[in-house]
């Protein structure tokens, strides 16, 4: 198949990489790559990380520069969304009207912000994150910020939280659950980071409703909580989750729930289309059905479909991988704690200090994930554990014993 004619729709990391595994691998039909946005692909991380603090540039978060797609023969259809799928006609219909046609199809359309629908939730100083754009004006607003509330404290929430203190800006915080990424993490390690933003001044209001966001003149002045209390405000930023964009796969009849549904070498229910990144709901080979949302997918997903298409069937076997970076606490997550698994924490090293090691554990005590705090030289053995055999839960706590003899 190195001779296709191959259309990748999506213009962020997935589009990009699934683009140079397919040059990398000898494909010397034609490629195109379509994105909605105007920008060339880009990483997302940095949108709530070090681009929107202002310590990394625009260019620093392109994949590639102009050039590279240029060199590669790689056809750009940017600011431009695809539209439908013509699976009979093998065609991709454009917005504009123009079709592409293709002898294999790549789907890495990512996923969306997804929206509250509260009274006042219009107002023109409520803010989501996704894109660069969103960045840019969050950047901006946080600039000229006071006061800010953010509503959900995930990831991308509490990222944003500690850039906005860095400015000085007061944060408010409101939770539904008992604390931030106790869903994630469970209770004891969601504690480390209640506390870390504690210690640097957010106010949490956990268990928490919003019903609604009081506005004046169109902007957005506080927000009021489910028990009647106020808290001013002159930004609020939302982050309570992504939804996968998959109305073009849904529209066109592949199989689709909570995802677009492929198997392990990445393939959807039509043999020509594949999909990557945050939309592929994909039955790895050793963790089940799982669709995760976050970079590392998007990053190496790519390469195995470029493999497969090029001939040599490369089934998708990585374990999850994200990080992320709050104030002074770095930290990296690896691994799959299935739904309705009772896994139990072991931790190692010091919570006072946040420089630990935290494992969970099946109820066969095989690890299933780990998340390393500030502590950056347990990769490689870290990695080897998980998917291992069982381990001696007090050998992996205790910091004087070797992770690679914490197995029993």
């Amino acid at each position: 198949m190195a001779d296709s004619r191959i259309v990748i729709v999506g213009g962020g990391l997935g589009g990009a990489k699934t683009a140079q595994g397919l040059r990398d691998g000898g494909c010397t039909g034609s490629l195109a790559l379509v994105g909605a946005e105007d920008h060339l692909p880009y990483e997302r991380p940095p949108l709530s990380k070090d681009y929107l603090a202002g310590t990394a540039n625009r260019e620093s978060l392109d994949v590639h520069n102009r050039q590279w797609y240029a060199d590669h023969e790689v056809a750009l259809r940017l600011g431009v969304r695809a539209t439908q799928l013509d699976r009979d006609a093998h065609e991709v219909v454009m917005g504009d009207g123009t079709r592409l046609g293709y002898d294999q199809l790549v789907l890495a359309t990512g996923s969306r912000a997804r929206h509250i629908h509260i009274p006042g939730c219009d107002a023109s100083n409520v803010l989501y994150l996704r894109d660069v754009d969103d960045s840019d004006a969050l950047g901006e607003a946080l600039g000229q910020a006071r006061r800010v509330v953010t509503i959900g404290a995930g990831w991308i929430g509490l990222e944003v939280a500690a850039t906005a203190r860095q400015h000085g800006v007061e944060v408010d915080m409101v939770e539904a659950a008992q604390l931030p990424l106790l869903r994630v993490l469970g209770a004891e390690l969601a504690q480390i980071f209640a506390d870390l933003h504690r210690e640097h001044g957010v106010v949490f209001h956990l268990e928490a409703s919003v019903a609604e966001i009081d506005v004046v003149g169109g902007r957005a002045t506080g927000v009021t909580l489910g028990d009647g209390t106020r808290l001013p405000a002159d930004l609020v930023v939302v982050g309570v989750g992504a939804q996968p964009n998959v109305e073009l796969a849904r529209d066109a009849g592949l199989e689709v729930d909570n995802g677009v549904l492929v198997d392990e070498y990445l393939r959807t229910s039509d043999p020509d289309i594949y999909a990557v990144g945050d939309i592929a709901a994909q039955a790895h080979p050793t963790l089940g059905r799982l669709r995760v949302e976050h970079w590392a997918n998007a990053l190496n997903q790519p390469a195995s479909v470029a493999a497969t298409i090029t001939g040599i069937p490369t089934p998708y076997d990585k374990q999850p991988f994200f990080y992320t970076d709050q104030y002074d606490l770095g930290m990296e997550y690896r691994g799959y704690v299935p739904p309705g698994v009772e896994a139990t924490v072991v931790i190692r090293g010091e919570r006072d200090t946040r420089e630990l090691l935290a494992f969970w554990l099946s109820p066969a005590d095989q690890v299933l994930a780990a998340m390393n705090v500030n502590t950056w030289d347990a990769e490689d053995q870290i990695t080897a554990l998980l998917g291992a055999g069982a381990v001696d839960p007090r050998r992996l706590a205790d910091p004087g014993i070797p992770l690679d003899q914490a197995l029993r």
